[in-house]
């Protein structure tokens, strides 16, 4: 009975997830509703009877939320283990609150951007905690399934978001875009109140001493009492990997770049991946959808519905990828995606250059030109939620040794979150002066992340984490990593001799946590 009690914590921990969808979604709408662009300092424009915002303004309203994500996913590791993963979760969720009251009470361009720059240090540090407390919670069998929720959760924040902007755009005073900020407060306080019943983390508290609570929260996790001999396995293994790591003291920064275990390798991976997972153009379409399609003269749907579309698809496609996780693997997922979103983003660049942008296009054509840039966008971002979407957390969350895995997480997180920041910034102001052709650039940039993953990502799929140790340090080819297996495992199936025992007892320990 330990998955579904795992899988039940699992979830709620992963509402870090929607607080951070809902957020990248809810602006976008916002950008062209005409009380927010007014009460923002737009301008109007006479030629087409509408208020605008700038380029310049819409970069600083966006990014400022990848601003504080940046700095939050490091500020985290001050609280992560001094204070637990739990309350950490509820810290972090009440500064989010801070930022989201910020926001909903403004009256001017300088006090929403502060309050984004506050929800995002929540937003940021729970991109880090949250895959950090799953990790240390699930069991290995359906650790990816489980770290994918945290994805799962973001796209249904998203989704929601434009759903609730859609509902709200026509509304003619500043409840237009006042509901959508203030629903936040709901999602901040439920994010509080589900980490209240969390249990700890084990490792954390048996790295403090505390060894009965170890115990309970390992029962707690594994849906047994403190008596079942399953949870005293978990528990001396667990303490067993505590002190091998607390003999070495401390851990720096520095030894995330190290040669020992190929650490170097490890955090240049969780940092690379997170870069070309932001610059795969999807974050584009969230951020500045509305507005793109706006400037692209689409007509046969609104941008909110183009939106709604966009999120449909998104929540459709990032269900199928707990499965796909565990069955396409890590590698084939990311290579997939990245190949089939370059394609995406060449047809829709082109197409929306030739008949969108250019002067001179027939109505016919630039009505077909609209609709297939539409198209390519959703199929796109459908890709990405299948693929680039959850893996690229997985591998964050299952990549480091217990010892430098805060730190290394942090790294990985805010690498995202400052790419993020670059993205949401320059890209309106980009996309002003080229217009779809923004869309090659993204295309360029998945052609260099299918040859990355090819070349540097192994393949993680069905391994405890000590195996990740043992597979970097084996330092197999990426491209071989499949058929690899643990020095223990291929004994056995060369050997042939496994007995009934033994495969029983290999099944218990699937329910170990991710030191193992």
């Amino acid at each position: 009975m330990a998955i579904p009690r795992s899988i039940v914590f699992c979830f709620m921990a992963a509402f870090g997830g929607w607080v951070f969808g809902y957020d990248i979604g809810y602006i976008s709408g916002c950008l062209i509703m005409p009380d927010f662009v007014q009460t923002m300092g737009g301008d109007y424009d006479g030629a087409t009877d509408s208020w605008e915002l700038s380029s310049q303004k819409q970069s600083i309203i966006t990014s400022l939320l990848s601003a504080g994500t940046f700095f939050g996913a490091l500020l985290q590791t001050l609280t992560s283990d001094r204070l637990g993963r739990k309350y950490s979760i509820m810290f972090w969720s009440a500064i989010f609150l801070v930022g989201v009251v910020i926001q909903t009470a403004s009256f001017g361009l300088v006090q929403l951007t502060i309050g984004r720059f506050f929800a995002g240090l929540g937003v940021g540090a729970l991109s880090a905690i949250v895959p950090l407390y799953i990790g240390e919670a699930a069991p290995k069998k359906i650790r990816g399934t489980l770290l994918v929720l945290y994805q799962v959760q973001i796209i249904s924040g998203l989704f929601l978001a434009y759903i609730i902007d859609l509902a709200t755009h026509a509304m003619p005073n500043s409840g237009s875009w006042r509901i959508p900020i203030g629903l936040q407060i709901i999602w901040g306080i439920m994010l509080m109140l589900g980490a209240a019943i969390l249990p700890e983390s084990p490792r954390l508290l048996l790295g403090k001493g505390k060894q009965e609570a170890a115990l309970k929260s390992i029962a707690a996790l594994n849906d047994c009492n403190i008596e079942d001999p399953l949870a005293r396995e978990i528990y001396d293994d667990l303490e067993e990997a505590v002190a091998a790591e607390n003999a070495d003291g401390q851990a720096s920064w520095l030894e995330c770049f190290s040669t020992r275990s190929m650490m170097w390798k490890r955090t240049l991976n969780g940092m690379m991946i997170q870069f070309l997972q932001q610059l795969n153009g999807q974050n584009f379409y969230y951020y500045y959808g509305p507005v793109f399609f706006k400037a692209a003269r689409i007509e046969t749907l609104n941008s909110y519905t183009i939106q709604v579309l966009m999120g449909g698809v998104s929540f459709a496609m990032v269900l199928p990828a707990m499965w796909t996780i565990e069955h396409v693997g890590r590698r084939k997922s990311l290579l997939i995606g990245a190949a089939f979103m370059a394609c995406c983003a060449i047809i829709a660049g082109l197409v929306g250059h030739f008949f969108t942008d250019s002067p001179n296009v027939p109505a016919g054509k630039e009505r077909m030109g609209g609709n297939v840039l539409v198209a390519f966008a959703l199929l796109h971002v459908s890709a990405f939620s299948l693929f680039w979407g959850p893996t690229p957390w997985v591998l964050l969350g299952e990549t480091f040794p217990l010892r430098v895995r805060p730190k290394a997480i942090a790294l990985g997180s805010a690498t995202n979150w400052f790419w993020n920041f670059m993205l949401s910034y320059f890209s309106p102001l980009i996309a002003a002066d080229i217009g779809p052709l923004i869309l090659l650039v993204f295309c360029g940039v998945l052609i260099v992340a299918f040859f990355y993953v090819f070349f540097m990502i192994p393949e993680t799929r069905g391994i405890s984490l000590e195996e990740v140790d043992e597979l970097y340090r084996s330092k197999i080819p990426a491209w071989r990593s499949g058929s690899w297996k643990p020095a223990e495992r291929h004994h056995h199936h060369v050997e042939g001799k496994m007995s009934d025992e033994e495969h029983q007892e290999h099944a218990r320990a699937a329910a170990v946590f991710t030191h193992h």
